[in-house]
């Protein structure tokens, strides 16, 4: 027979334990969200909501369940195989009967889903359900972390109680992604051979100022009753509605006092609760419909972790007709045997109107938190309650350096085997990537980058001039792979100490940024790397250092290797040789502007001294005249000659 599913779920909150200082995902009990994806509302507030992703795990095709809420396909993973549930019909919802599971053998200790191109600065809510029901038919749950980027909020520890494996259980957060950032990893990290697991995970963006708390904190949920249902409302159990998505648990689990629960009086009113269902936090008026009470006092304790602190939101509305006036309703309320406030719902906001109040409780030194309700005058009454755990986001790497490894992990290949997931060092409480070494900033508000350990690792790309922004990195080691490309001109921290990229199939010349003086081993022998070996780089050896650049055919210019061609530099034009033509093209130039000038000098000295064209008609005139005074005076010799008198003759 199948146990219903709220029954489930008390029974997973009240046997929950803790396990690490963070909140675990065995308190939390809740539904999934309304349906869609990237779905933008008509008018409201609405308008401002637009992601909310469901991604049902292990499945290969969307699906509407009998909530009509949408469910995608699974997406946004690194890794992991996909299985189905032993009693699939223990889960009336299809988005329970499946899982996403990472086993460490081929997908890494560490796996995650990630959102990515989310709108920033804005909240979040987060959910996930988790459940074992012996896929593996190995009948053991595993042990296993799950982080919000680098703030670990649930951990799983086998044994589970057995109701909690075969049934399994929600888990919910708010956050606050900063404007820093675009998207968000929930990542899981797998102890000895376990391999992390997950049916469901949703996200729904929401009101930016929703649950208002310290940026630098997480809210997980530790309980969220309506106290005087008598079984779960919400998305996933009923068709009533929350526009944050919120599913609201009886209280009967959560309830202590009166030992005999018919002392316990439930009220509830068709009529409309005013001041309900605004922003930001858009509390339902279903909500506020009902209410407890009881002519003694009213007690409900939570299980929490102890040294944490925690906002306890308490829902009121005087929704008893015969309180007509302030002062007839008052009580006190007890958090922890501390007073925090005597009220009178009716003195704050009147009838039928909605009341919201919240406390931070700080240091607890138990395992129970406590809210009591004691009357003053009348008899106490409640609505609801909501209890989340402020969870301290941890350090998280440098921003730059993410940035970084991330592109390496694209360009080195890095196999999925390895777990390159996520944040590269954080959670501190686990493993930091495979070959991958971390340290803590000065300041200690965020990690660095300090040495990378790749070697013989079967990497067949090449090494991304993002590399560059590594700049705590000490020591680098990529040798004995199959890299190829050029060394990045980027390589060259100041921070680096030693460099080893042997053994691999690297060309192009050596960049001379390579030539830090902060150097101590830099061996490059075993590749296809020619030209020029910078001096400042090969002096390293001279002054105590370790360098090695035997196996490059191509390289030159230093001791042990051969000369280099005079204008010949690193498989190219050296600076010399690009001086030597510059000048040589600079020679000719100029030779023959001077050519140009002297034959335009010629051509405009031709110009002007030439006869002008009156002078040369006065000449060619005078040349007739005299060609023709010439032949007179032959014709007058030639007659005179003759005897015949000349007309030039005197008489």
């Amino acid at each position: 027979m199948t146990l219903p599913l709220f029954v489930i779920f008390f029974f997973f909150i009240i046997t929950t334990s803790s396990a690490t200082a963070h909140a675990h995902a065995h308190a939390h009990a809740h539904a999934p969200p309304p349906p869609s994806y990237t779905y933008d509302y008509d008018s409201g507030f609405f308008n401002n909501i637009n992601i909310n992703i469901n991604i049902n795990c292990g499945t290969s095709t969307n699906s509407t369940d009998s909530f009509n809420t949408t469910w995608l396909s699974d997406r946004f993973f690194t890794g992991g195989s996909t299985a189905l549930v032993s009693e699939p019909l223990n889960f009336p919802l299809p988005s329970e009967k499946t899982l996403r599971f990472f086993p460490p053998s081929s997908s890494g200790k560490k796996n995650c889903y990630t959102f990515p191109s989310l709108p920033s600065p804005a909240r979040y809510l987060i959910r996930t359900f988790t459940v074992y029901d012996n896929y593996d038919a190995n009948s053991r749950p595993p042990s296993f972390d799950v982080a919000l980027s680098s703030t670990v909020l649930f951990s799983w520890r086998s044994p589970w109680p057995q109701h909690t494996a075969r049934y399994g259980a929600y888990s919910d957060l708010f956050a606050s992604l900063p404007n820093t950032s675009s998207s968000l990893d929930l990542c899981f990290y797998g102890f000895a051979t376990d391999a992390p697991l997950i049916s469901s995970l949703q996200l729904l963006q929401l009101h930016p100022a929703a649950y208002a708390a310290p940026h630098n904190v997480f809210l997980v949920n530790y309980g969220r009753i309506s106290c005087a249902a008598t079984q779960p409302w919400g998305p996933a159990f009923t068709n009533h509605t929350d526009r944050f998505a919120r599913s609201w648990l009886p209280a009967s689990t959560f309830q202590t006092l009166p030992l005999n629960p018919y002392q316990v009086h439930f009220l509830s009113t068709g009529n409309t609760i005013s001041a309900a269902d605004r922003e930001p936090n858009y509390f339902p008026m279903k909500l506020y419909q009902s209410a407890a009470t009881t002519e003694g006092r009213l007690q409900y304790e939570f299980s929490v972790d102890a040294k944490m602190d925690y906002r306890v939101w308490l829902h009121f509305a005087e929704i008893d007709s015969s309180v007509n006036e302030a002062g007839e309703r008052v009580f006190d309320i007890f958090i922890n045997d501390d007073n925090v406030t005597r009220l009178d719902i009716y003195s704050q906001v009147g009838a039928f109107s909605a009341l919201t109040l919240n406390f931070t409780v700080h240091n607890l030194t138990s395992n129970l938190l406590k809210l009591k309700l004691l009357p003053v005058v009348g008899a106490p009454l409640i609505s609801a309650i909501e209890n989340y755990a402020f969870v301290p986001v941890d350090p998280s790497t440098l921003p730059l350096q993410v940035t970084a490894m991330k592109a390496l992990k694209e360009s080195l290949r890095v196999p999925h085997r390895m777990g390159w997931n996520g944040d590269p060092c954080a959670p501190n409480t686990w493993d930091a990537w495979e070959g991958v070494t971390c340290r803590m900033s000065k300041d200690k508000t965020a990690f660095l980058i300090s040495q990378i350990d790749l070697a013989s690792q079967g990497l067949k790309g090449f090494i991304t001039d993002r590399i560059s922004l590594l700049s705590d990195l000490v020591s680098l080691n990529l040798s004995s792979n199959s890299l190829g490309g050029e060394i990045p001109p980027g390589l060259g921290q100041k921070s680096l100490i030693q460099v080893d990229l042997s053994n691999n199939q690297l060309m192009g010349f050596i960049p001379d940024s390579l030539a830090s003086s902060n150097l101590k081993l830099v061996l490059l022998n075993g590749n296809l790397l020619e030209g020029r070996v910078p001096e400042q780089l090969y002096s390293i050896g001279v002054h105590g250092g370790t360098i090695d650049l035997s196996g490059n055919k191509g390289l030159c210019g230093v001791p042990t290797l051969p000369s280099c061609p005079m204008f010949w530099e690193h498989g190219r034009l050296s600076t010399s040789g690009k001086i030597a033509i510059g000048l040589s093209c600079l020679f000719v130039f100029c030779a023959v502007l001077l050519l140009a000038y002297f034959y335009i000098k010629r051509k405009r000295n031709d110009y002007d001294f030439a006869l002008p064209h009156e002078l040369m008609s006065l000449a060619a005139k005078r040349n007739r005249y005299h060609r023709q005074k010439s032949l007179m005076l032959l014709e007058l010799e030639s007659q005179h000659a003759k005897g015949l008198p000349s007309p030039f003759t005197p008489r």
